[in-house]
């Protein structure tokens, strides 16, 4: 038997190198795919915004009522058998005691110009019990966003009344009007 060297267990030879790069990098390739569906589901939504403050002023110089007007914007996506409202509720009455009372009839208003849905219709009074209506909003509707939905904003303007009575005791008063939108 001829002898052989046999190379030290620690130090591979050349061929045992080639053997494990071409099993590090194989000579064919390979290609997988996989799909995945996404989801979402599209819900009515609604968002509304109003300024900080609205002025009631009175330009008669007795006891004729205090006028504002306020306008309130508005964006809005309703399902096409929903539809959704504006709707406005005072949460504070007016303060401090001794001045007009929403409570007591006080205010009112009307609503004009809405450019999405049905402003109110006729003079609403203002209360601190229930939520008053501003705006009917339609079924489809789209509006705050791109392509179909274009119109960014929609609004509505508001036009307050409050009484102006000779028992009210004279100083500044303020009252907190809130404005919620649904949709469905």
């Amino acid at each position: 038997m001829p002898n052989r060297v046999r190379p030290h267990p620690g130090i591979l030879n050349r061929t045992h190198w080639l053997a494990l790069i071409l099993s590090v990098h194989p000579a064919g390739s390979s290609t997988g795919t996989a799909s995945q569906s996404l989801a979402a589901t599209i819900r009515p939504a609604g968002s509304i915004s109003a300024p900080a403050l609205a002025a009631l002023r009175t330009t008669a110089a007795n006891f004729q009522p205090f006028t504002g007007t306020l306008s309130l914007n508005y964006r809005v996506r309703t399902t096409p058998s929903g539809g959704g409202n504006v709707t406005l509720s005072v949460t504070s009455d007016f303060t401090p005691s001794g001045g007009p009372s929403v409570a007591a009839g006080a205010l009112s208003y009307t609503c004009t110009g809405a450019t999405l849905g049905v402003a109110c219709i006729g003079t609403q009074p203002a209360s601190t019990a229930v939520q008053t209506p501003v705006v009917t909003l339609p079924a489809s509707a789209c509006a705050g966003g791109s392509g179909a939905c274009s119109q960014y904003t929609n609004s509505v303007i508001l036009n307050f009344s409050l009484a102006d009575d000779p028992g009210y005791q004279t100083g500044t008063y303020s009252a907190r009007v809130m404005f919620t939108i649904s949709a469905t």
